[in-house]
């Protein structure tokens, strides 16, 4: 029995055995047809299952002038870009990986010449720190991004506060980049291809955390591509695509670069792109949502205003893509489209040519009114048309407004004359620094006012008012602004009585609890008074000895003393390049043979030097020609312009900030955005509501007293004809001889008329008068803004005494463009347009889409005798000007009509300079108004019209209309109108 059991058990074995056999077998056929047979196409089959959505970028629609010169186009270029497909199962695993492909792609990139897109909120400054680029809310927007935040309000203290090291030190920090994490071993960093942190300059740490930056920015979605570099070289292109493999994600891609021709004379108006912010994106992708985080888009002028015109709809490509990247198959695809092109209505040649005979000029003014002084007293002036330009100032606007690099100085490379104005400069500082350690340790401090009228030196009250109200209470914040008791009596004899000195003001901030001393890395506990004002001085020193501002404040005063002449720093515009290098003009200038002042004039007049790199008074101005059929706008000037160029793309952030302290505000469309009361221009409107309401007749005279005081509860009104030195009177005028002649008192007294009623003893109304000639002013197009389609401030219309309101004075204030579509109304003849940049809309294939209808605002139903007397008194304003006559007397049948205007501002500025004008007066082509900032009188605005007629109807040679140098102009500064 038990060997039969034997038996069976042995049988069974084997049975199994054999299974066993059979299975492994069968096993390992399957392995053998896995592995060997089909290998290749099940890993074929496998790979193909990464499945990957590519943006196809469109093409930005591109800006033509009403002749189809382009003014923005797209220029094809290539760019780096990388995709982080990783997986990585740690922190420190992904820091190593992209800090290695980040650190090899961007010695590629500048090897061979190129350089990486730098528009970063920080940057390194001259001195090798780190600093921000932004300010204000742009600045918590950049925070925001950085920090992963979506919005600014979810930043916390800390991070608001931040300041450009610590956030390096967050974004290099192993947390986020890990780009100097101290942990790293020698084998990692040499495996990962990175130099050891010592090794790295800051600037390449800084262009690793820009690099890292703009990758976490895509980071929320995978393969999406970001843009490391534009615009790079064949070698650049060649040596990356050779390295894909290597650098996992980097590919090279077309791109278009953003070129905008003319730009010096078109940037306030075309404006400029950059990417998308996040509120921007918000905003755009309200209605529909076509916007992502790297998109290009308008940020100022028309390309920020007909943003959903040009922008064009990005495409998409599905395909499958092994481990690698490498493409295994498209799938599908959907074109781009791409956006529509826009034609305006401007005309690039009147527009350059308008600009070029603005800043002649401007600089003529400037040239004219320059004296040889150091400073210029208004105690000296009767009127603000005496007001002079003292040479000494424009010495220093040369360091004020940047024209001169003052850090340069101090540079290896500097010359010798730069060397030497450099180690004046520290002597002086030294001694500027002495004193405030002075003033702020003695036992007898001098009080504030004492500078001033003891030593009448104002330069240490000007380094006192900045080191308190600017440097402690601005820039550091020390001394907390909110916390201050503005009834507190030594607070007011501080600011107003100028009673106490800075030392005795900040002590007692101390002890109020205004004043914050824990931060000057001092133990304040411990400390009494004395030396609590020794470490205040060592902050103080410490900290304005690389402030800019400050330095510039140091820099102005040794001029003003005479330790730094004006031939020192005329010979740095040569050594800093500024001038082209002239060794006889140098030579003169360093030997006496030309003084600085005949210098600096000479450099004014050629043009050399511009009134906008000056940014003196004047320094600005603005032009704005129309056609007044319908109100197209032909040309819109301000002065200066800048280069967009360098904005566009990848952001000269450096230029921009040079462009943002500009001292003649470049930004600021002087055309749209600068007001200023419409001075005699405005006269037309109150001859329209006066004749409208039946207080005036066309040939009812108005006697001139030459002041006119019908009014005894205001002021006395001086025609510009009266003086009390020189009284005199224009004598009785009718409506046209009274716009000829632009005579304040009878318009003044159309004013108060408008007050009144058939009653004569009613008494005047001032309310009722402004009703009635508000109700004019709105029908010529005052109370709306103009309808140009870029930013534009919106009207002031006069709210109160209608006297000085009807001769264009009071509180109302316009812009030179809506002072524009005034005119064009006055040159049709009652057709108040909307003015409009817009002429039509194509496809990119040429197809019109729109060419919109002139927009009609209002019309003025007026008499024919009334449009008659309105234009035959401008058509007399020229025949009777000195400076511009000829416009109607020596060129055939061309005739103009015109309006002056003087804008008052106050008594030590120089007056703003209007003229308005159409022609020819018959059959208008073109209506035009300008502006001047502090031009002085309206003659110098004429002279511009005068020139822009020339140029437009071809009356003289344009060779000599735009010479390229300034145009002189009289010295003689009366104000007649």
């Amino acid at each position: 029995m038990g060997k039969k059991l034997a038996k069976v058990g042995e049988s069974r074995g084997t049975i199994l055995v054999f299974v066993f056999c059979l299975l492994a077998f069968a096993l390992v056929q399957r392995l053998f047809q896995l592995q060997i047979v089909k290998g290749e196409s099940y890993l074929t089959d496998f790979t193909m299952k990464i499945k990957k959505e590519r943006t196809i970028k469109s093409t930005r629609g591109e800006i033509y002038d009403r002749n189809g010169y382009p003014l923005a186009y797209n220029k094809l270029a290539y760019s780096v870009t990388f995709e982080d497909n990783g997986s990585y199962s740690r922190q420190r695993d992904k820091n190593l990986a992209l800090n290695s492909s980040m650190y090899g792609i961007l010695r590629v990139i500048e090897d061979n010449g190129n350089s990486i897109l730098m528009d970063f909120g920080i940057r390194l400054n001259k001195n090798d720190e780190y600093e921000f680029t932004r300010e204000g809310v742009n600045l918590l927007r950049f925070k925001a991004d950085i920090y992963g935040e979506a919005y600014v309000e979810d930043l916390d203290d800390e991070q608001k506060n931040a300041t450009p090291d610590k956030m390096m030190e967050d974004m290099c920090g192993e947390k986020m980049y890990g780009i100097l994490n101290p942990d790293y071993t020698d084998e990692e960093l040499i495996e990962a291809k990175l130099p050891r942190q010592s090794e790295m300059s800051k600037e390449t740490i800084l262009k690793l955390a820009i690099m890292r930056s703009k990758v976490a920015a895509n980071s929320y979605q995978k393969y999406m591509s970001t843009t490391l570099a534009k615009d790079i070289n064949e070698r650049t292109m060649s040596i990356i695509m050779e390295n894909k493999d290597v650098y996992e994600g980097v590919d090279v891609v077309e791109d278009s670069l953003r070129i905008y021709n003319d730009s010096l004379y078109f940037a306030p108006l075309i404006g400029y792109t950059g990417q998308i912010s996040l509120e921007e994106m918000e905003a755009l992708n309200k209605d529909n949502e076509i916007y992502k985080y790297t998109d290009i888009v308008g940020k100022s002028g028309l390309e920020k205003s007909f943003e959903s015109q040009l922008q064009g709809i990005d495409g998409s490509e599905t395909m499958y893509v092994d481990n690698m990247g490498k493409v295994l198959m498209k799938d599908s695809k959907v074109a781009p489209q791409a956006g529509n092109d826009i034609y305006i209505t401007i005309d690039r040649e009147l527009q350059i040519a308008a600009y070029k005979i603005l800043e002649q000029y401007i600089a003529g003014i400037v040239y004219a009114n320059m004296i040889d002084e150091k400073q210029f007293n208004t105690e000296w002036t009767n009127s603000s048309d005496d007001i002079r330009i003292a040479v000494y100032d424009a010495y220093y606007a040369l360091f004020e407004n940047n024209v001169l690099d003052a850090k340069h100085l101090a540079s290896d490379d500097a010359t010798q004359n730069e060397k030497n104005v450099y180690q004046a400069f520290l002597s002086k500082q030294k001694a500027v620094f002495r004193e405030i350690r002075e003033q702020l340790t003695t036992a007898n401090p001098r009080p504030y006012k004492d500078y001033d009228e003891v030593m009448e030196d104002e330069q240490w009250q000007a380094y006192m008012s900045y080191i308190v109200n600017d440097f402690l209470t601005q820039s550091t914040g020390i001394l907390d602004a909110d916390k201050i008791d503005k009834n507190d009596e030594t607070y007011k004899a501080w600011t107003t009585d100028e009673s106490i000195s800075m030392q005795e003001y900040l002590d007692y901030a101390i002890s109020a609890g205004w004043l914050d001393v824990s931060g000057l890395d001092v133990d304040s506990e411990y400390m009494d008074i004395t030396e609590t004002n020794n470490a205040l001085a060592d902050f103080i020193e410490e900290q304005l000895s690389e402030d800019d501002t400050f330095s510039r404040k140091i820099y102005k005063y040794m001029i003003m003393e005479g330790s730094l002449s004006g031939a020192d720093v005329c010979l740095l515009l040569y050594d800093q390049g500024v001038l082209e290098q002239d060794d006889e003009s140098y030579n003169q200038l360093s030997s006496g043979g030309i003084s600085a002042y005949d210098f600096i004039r000479s450099k004014i007049l050629n043009l050399e030097i511009t009134p906008g790199q000056l940014a003196l008074e004047p320094c600005s101005g603005s032009v704005v020609i129309t056609d007044p059929d319908n109100g197209d706008v032909l040309a819109c000037v301000t002065y200066p312009g800048y280069d967009n160029n360098r904005l566009a793309n990848d952001m000269d952030s450096d230029y921009y900030n040079k462009l943002n302290t500009d001292l003649s505000s470049p930004f600021y469309n002087k055309a749209t955005q600068e007001q200023t009361a419409p001075g005699s221009t405005f006269k037309l409107v109150s001859a329209t509501a006066g004749y409208q309401e039946g207080v005036i007749g066309l040939y009812d005279y108005v006697n001139c007293e030459g002041k006119f005081d019908l009014i005894p509860e205001n002021p006395p009104i001086n025609c510009w004809i009266y003086s009390p030195s020189a009284p005199s009177t224009h004598g009785p005028l009718a409506m046209s001889d009274a716009i000829k002649e632009s005579c304040n008192y009878y318009f003044n007294t159309v004013g108060y008329l408008l007050g009144k009623t058939d009653n004569e003893e009613e008494k005047y109304s001032d309310a009722k008068g402004m009703e009635r000639l508000s109700k004019y002013a709105a029908m010529y197009g005052f109370d709306a803004k103009s309808g140009i389609e870029i930013d534009e401030i919106a009207p002031r219309m006069a709210t109160a005494d209608t006297t000085r309101s009807a001769m264009g004075q009071s509180n109302q204030a316009y812009t030179t463009s809506q002072i524009a579509r005034y005119v064009t109304t006055l040159a049709n003849s009652g057709t108040c347009y909307d003015l409009t940049l817009l002429q039509k809309v194509t496809d990119s294939s040429g197809k019109t889409l729109d060419e919109p209808e002139p927009v009609v605002h209002n019309r003025l139903e007026l008499p024919t005798e009334l449009w008659d007397t309105i234009h035959r008194g401008m058509r007399d304003v020229v025949n009777n000007s000195s400076a511009i006559k000829e416009m109607n007397k020596e060129y055939g049948d061309f005739d103009m009509a015109g309006k002056t205007g003087t804008a008052q501002q106050r008594e030590d500025k120089a007056n703003h300079a209007l003229f308005i004008s159409y022609a020819p007066c018959n059959n208008p082509e073109i209506a035009m108004a300008i502006r001047i900032t502090n031009g002085y009188t309206s003659r110098n605005a004429a002279l511009v019209a005068k020139d822009i007629m020339k140029y437009r109807f071809n009356l003289e040679e344009e060779n000599d209309i735009i010479t390229g140098s300034a145009t002189i102009v009289a010295e003689d500064n009366t104000v007649q109108d």
